[in-house]
């Protein structure tokens, strides 16, 4: 049996079908309309934006349904990508306008205009509440962390995935949810004020087992 024939058709389907190396391939391939390019991409980042969908809702099966719908958008989209900015920015921007438009549609949660910008007397001493927080930055156990921002009311934790998880700055996230940025300020604060309380009373919680 000849097996030369069966060797050219692989040989050929290789030419048609070259072997994807490294993510910035498979964005040119899949602007190209090359969709086994983007399952490639779908592959690399699909974790990544379901923990972002996931964190924003609290909900897993709403987090699944935007995944989908945030990776059909990057299926409608990707040709508009022009490496601005790095690629995995550009679609967790894609994905948080996703569920930014999801929530919208739902009644997003408002973030509070009676919420003071200064903390209140019983949040502790006085500082600066656009900074950092480092305990909750610190090593605190991340599966604790992650249930405690579930565990947020809706406000709160939109605007502390934006800012901590996320990165973005209090004037891009005024802009997304529509508010002042004083407002994103103190929502952050009060985020973060809200898991220490979480976090401590989960802490009590396990060392009464």
């Amino acid at each position: 049996m000849n097996a030369e024939p069966h060797h050219a058709k692989i040989v050929q389907h290789m030419r048609r079908n070259p072997p994807i190396e490294g993510e910035a391939e498979a964005i040119s391939r899949a602007q190209a309309g090359d969709s086994k390019a983007f399952e490639t991409l779908y592959a690399l980042h699909k974790r990544r934006v379901y923990s972002l969908c996931l964190r924003m809702l609290g909900n897993v099966a709403e987090a699944e349904d935007l995944t989908q719908e945030a990776f059909l958008q990057l299926y409608r989209k990707i040709g508009t990508f022009r490496g601005d900015s790095a690629f995995s920015t550009w679609l967790h921007r894609l994905a948080v306008n996703v569920v930014l438009m999801h929530l919208r549609k739902k009644g997003l949660p408002q973030v509070s205009l009676e919420e003071a910008l200064e903390p209140s007397q019983d949040d502790g001493p006085r500082k600066d509440i656009g900074e950092r927080d480092l305990m909750l930055s610190g090593s605190i156990d991340r599966v604790a962390l992650e249930r405690a921002v579930e565990n947020l009311p809706p406000g709160y934790r939109l605007v502390f995935v934006l800012h901590d998880v996320e990165g973005y700055e209090h004037n891009e996230i005024a802009e997304m949810l529509d508010c002042s940025i004083g407002n994103s300020k103190s929502q952050l604060h009060k985020a973060r004020m809200k898991l220490r309380d979480l976090l401590r009373s989960g802490e009590r919680k396990e060392s009464l087992v």
